[in-house]
């Protein structure tokens, strides 16, 4: 495996330049240390400093073959220890053999070679620290990079999650409604046989598009408004004039997005657990307004406060809270109330556009 410095050209020469001040130092300690002038130690530090970034690259690689929370310490220790003998030998081979090179090519440079040899313990032992500074740096960034890795897989775990909630929570308001809308077919095929196939073929309609919404994250409020009123169209043919609907929607809410099919289920239980036990019916109104960068729906229809809740009428509102949690988490929320006979369901969520 390719080392992850040479994975771009920036990251190589950043690690070359952070190497400058080692270099610097080297020459320092070579001529404080051995009788050499600036120049001479210049001409070996800055060769020598170079040779070594590339050999302590290898750590990298003993690094990754010896993680340190699978490895035992005396084994750990002691690959490292290895590692940086052999590193630091060929450090102090290739400096001797500088040395000599330069004490060849310039007659000046006489016993430069005899000067780097007296300085073998010193150079022996700056590599040792060097190399295990640079191991110390690879499990650092080892670690990072597994850290990484981890809240990568933790974030896609969520976002799996989420999506199976979402799933399952479409899987329960589908048949819901199906199975109403198709009891509803049913109990007019014999008192109104023409109303039963208008009422089927706007069914039809109906579940053709939300089919066509229903595998989007989001869809905009004008879609979910327009699936809104296929649905209360398929419901007027069985309650007539008993089922009036009023719309307050501010045209700035039309872009706004939230989850498909959020609304219908407020309002079926609207119809089904209001107006259908009114004897004169009633007005289902659906409001929608934006604040700010906030919207605001409200759904709202007369009910019988005599009349005990039915099984089930509280099953769409928890799925839409429900639903809004998953979508928005805490910037939404959903609350309901009953006074002076009116059933209301507030919605409120981010308004993304």
């Amino acid at each position: 495996m390719v080392h992850p410095i040479f994975a771009e050209r920036d990251r190589l020469r950043l690690y070359l330049l952070a190497w400058i001040p080692i270099a610097i130092l080297l020459a320092v300690l070579l001529a404080a240390g051995g009788r050499l002038g600036w120049i001479e130690s210049a001409l070996i530090a800055f060769p020598l400093a170079l040779f070594y970034a590339f050999v302590t690259l290898s750590a990298w690689y003993v690094s990754r073959s010896l993680p340190q929370t699978a490895s035992g310490l005396s084994r750990l220790l002691g690959a490292h220890a290895a590692a940086a003998t052999v590193s630091s030998a060929l450090w102090v081979a290739f400096g001797i053999a500088l040395s000599r090179a330069l004490e060849t090519a310039v007659p000046s440079f006489a016993g430069v070679e005899v000067r780097i040899r007296d300085q073998r313990v010193l150079l022996f032992a700056v590599g040792v620290l060097l190399y295990l500074l640079g191991s110390a740096v690879h499990y650092a960034l080892l670690a990072a990079d597994a850290s990484r890795l981890a809240e990568r897989r933790a974030l896609e775990l969520q976002v799996h999650a989420r999506e199976a909630e979402l799933r399952a929570l479409r899987a329960q308001i589908d048949p819901h409604f199906l199975f109403n809308s198709l009891h509803s077919i049913s109990a007019l095929t014999g008192s109104d046989p023409a109303g039963a196939r208008r009422m089927a073929l706007l069914l039809g309609d109906f579940l053709r598009d939300s089919l066509r919404v229903g595998g989007r994250d989001r869809i905009p409020l004008a879609e979910e408004l327009r699936l809104l009123r296929q649905f209360l169209d398929i419901e007027h043919v069985r309650f007539g004039d008993r089922l009036r609907v009023t719309w307050t929607v501010s045209d700035d809410t039309h872009g706004c997005e939230l989850p498909p099919l959020l609304l219908q289920p407020l309002v079926e239980n609207a119809v089904r657990h209001g107006i259908a036990h009114l004897l004169d019916g009633g007005d289902v109104r659906i409001r929608a307004e934006r604040r700010g960068g906030r919207l605001y729906v409200g759904i709202e229809n007369p009910c019988d406060p005599d009349r005990p809740m039915r099984r089930g009428a509280g099953v769409g509102l928890e799925n839409v809270r429900r639903r809004l949690q998953t979508a928005f988490g805490a910037e939404a929320a959903a609350q309901s109330s009953e006074r002076d006979g009116v059933f209301k369901v507030d919605l409120v969520m981010p308004c993304s556009s």
